[in-house]
């Protein structure tokens, strides 16, 4: 401490050093460089960088212990203190460029774009994910969304948290066949309009044209005549995917023919405003008016017969046979278009069987984008405002298992939805559920699935299922470690937290690297997104 009793001392406001404390430390710090200078003569001969007057050497002090580096520097050729900061040139470049100019440790920030969902769990940063903002801010090329993972690891609330923001952001949410039911409370929360499909509930017909057939009136005459053939086609791809449903195999040639010509028949019969059901199809079939056997080329009618008994069969057994009461009669609660949300829950008729219930899901996927397709013709028209949706298919598999040739039915149903103004998210719980399809034709159609995909979001898997993911969606040595580290616990202790739980890896593309995020539930979510609450209540 400094004494305080010369005349220059009393004048040094609280904080400095006075005078003589100055003088002191010039003095000192000449001392400590004399002494070095000193020593890099007697160890180095006076060459910089030999000896201990050196960077990096050990400090030298004349009384022989270490002390710290002196407060101009080290004495060394080129050292000492810099008075002023010289000019350098600036360099710009990349992450994956200068990586071996400095140690970045974490990509780039994540998009802040769309609904929050978590956070990153190396930067901290808040991720956020919604398929079709990221498209209209150019992230993504297609607004397509794969979700993937084992049971138990919250698929369902990621997908759920994306349905709040997008309904919160005025997208209509439709949920394409609810099996468990997951999303129908959801729904129900947020004001949207639930559909319960099962005998003595709702019925969906699979040739009701929908919101297609009552928007024809907005139309002129040639959108009209255009709508027509597209309502055609799309009645008569469904009533073949359902009759190669119930046959376990594709129907011929000679049998779409006579089915088309029965839907035309129909439509001349009931005119404007009726929809043709498929108890009216199998009654035009076995009645076989001339305009059906001219177009079976059957001369007789025991040859027209002949042509038709497997389809007659088939058709009886749509009406009466496992999958009767649900689609042989007209639809008793239509979708919707102004509501915030649409949930066909079909958990009902899950428990008759995967062919009743693939049966469900496909005619909820169409009438669903006949809905989507419907909206949009109107609003390009003016007679409604334009709305983005967002459609939800999960448990996909079981929908694609239940006979050769369904995939290429949802393939055609999904493929344009980017034109739609219309976000797909596919669910399901591993790429084998897609392998074990039963020709080479259908997997190959379903690993498309996936690759069309621009966002592929993975929660828990093991390293097996990974592998596959790669051949489709490459992922990084550490991405992969990373993903199979949330597959299982690494204890037996009771009540710990599922590694996986909450935690997902967002991919897009091949060349970014995969952002992981790790959920928290607020508020409600607690309660709206759990899908265990039958487990704890038993």
């Amino acid at each position: 401490m400094a004494s305080p009793s010369t005349n220059d001392d009393k004048d040094a406001p609280a904080g400095r050093l006075s005078r003589k404390e100055r003088k002191e430390q010039r003095a000192r710090v000449r001392r400590e460089h004399a002494a070095q200078r000193a020593a890099a003569r007697g160890a180095g001969k006076g060459r910089p960088g030999r000896g201990k007057g050196r960077p990096g050497a050990e400090p030298f002090s004349g009384d022989g212990k270490d002390t710290p580096p002196p407060v101009m520097g080290w004495a060394h050729r080129g050292g000492g203190a810099s008075i002023n900061i010289p000019h350098v040139p600036e360099y710009q470049a990349t992450t994956a460029q200068a990586c071996g100019l400095f140690p970045f440790v974490t990509s780039s920030k994540p998009p802040a774009v769309g609904t929050p969902i978590g956070r990153d769990l190396l930067s901290g940063e808040v991720v956020c994910l919604d398929p079709l903002a990221w498209l209209r801010a150019g992230l993504v090329t297609n607004p397509g969304c794969f979700v993937l993972g084992q049971p138990g690891t919250g698929k369902s609330t990621l997908v759920k948290r994306m349905v709040t923001g997008a309904v919160a952001f005025g997208t209509q949410a439709i949920i394409l066949g609810d099996t468990k039911p997951d999303y129908t409370s959801l729904i129900q929360y947020l004001g949207g309009q639930v559909v319960r499909i099962g005998r003595g509930l709702d019925r969906i017909n699979p040739l009701d044209a929908g919101p297609l057939g009552t928007s024809l009136a907005h139309l002129n005459a040639d959108d009209r005549e255009q709508l027509r053939w597209e309502v055609r086609s799309r009645r008569i791809s469904l009533l073949m995917a359902l009759c190669t449903l119930i046959r376990e195999d594709r129907i011929t040639n000679a049998e779409e023919v006579v089915l088309g010509a029965a839907v035309d028949l129909l439509d001349e019969r009931l005119g404007a405003g009726s929809q043709p059901t498929v108890v009216d199809v199998l009654r035009v079939v076995e009645e076989g008016p001339d305009d059906l056997r001219r177009m079976a080329r059957a001369e007789s009618g025991d040859h027209y017969d002949e042509r038709v008994d497997d389809l007659v069969f088939t058709l009886r057994l749509l009406c009466t046979g496992s999958l009767a009461g649900v689609f042989d009669g007209p639809t008793t609660n239509p979708i919707d278009l102004s509501a915030p949300g649409v949930s066909v829950d079909i958990s009902r008729v899950g428990a008759a069987g995967d062919k009743l219930l693939t049966a469900a899901m496909l005619c909820t996927w169409s009438y669903g984008f006949g809905m989507v397709d419907a909206a949009a013709m109107l609003a390009e028209h003016g007679v409604i405002r334009p709305r983005s949706y967002i459609g939800v298919m999960d448990e996909l598999w079981r929908a694609l298992r239940g006979a050769p040739g369904l995939v290429e039915y949802a393939d055609s149903l999904t493929r344009l939805n980017r034109s739609k103004g219309m976000a797909s998210v596919m669910v399901t719980h591993s790429l084998s559920d897609l392998e074990a399809l039963a020709s080479e034709e259908d997997r190959a159609k379903a690993r498309g699935f996936v690759d069309r995909s621009a966002i592929t979001i993975l929660a828990g898997l093991p390293p097996r299922e990974l592998a596959r993911v790669n051949q489709i969606t490459p992922l990084t040595e550490p991405e992969q470690g990373l993903v199979s580290s949330w597959s299982s616990p690494d204890s037996w202790q009771p009540g710990t937290l599922h590694p996986g739980r909450g935690r997902y890896l967002i991919k897009t593309g091949a060349e970014r690297l995969g952002i992981p995020v790790q959920m928290t539930l607020t508020g409600d979510e607690f309660e709206l997104y759990d899908t265990d609450q039958a487990i704890r209540r038993a």
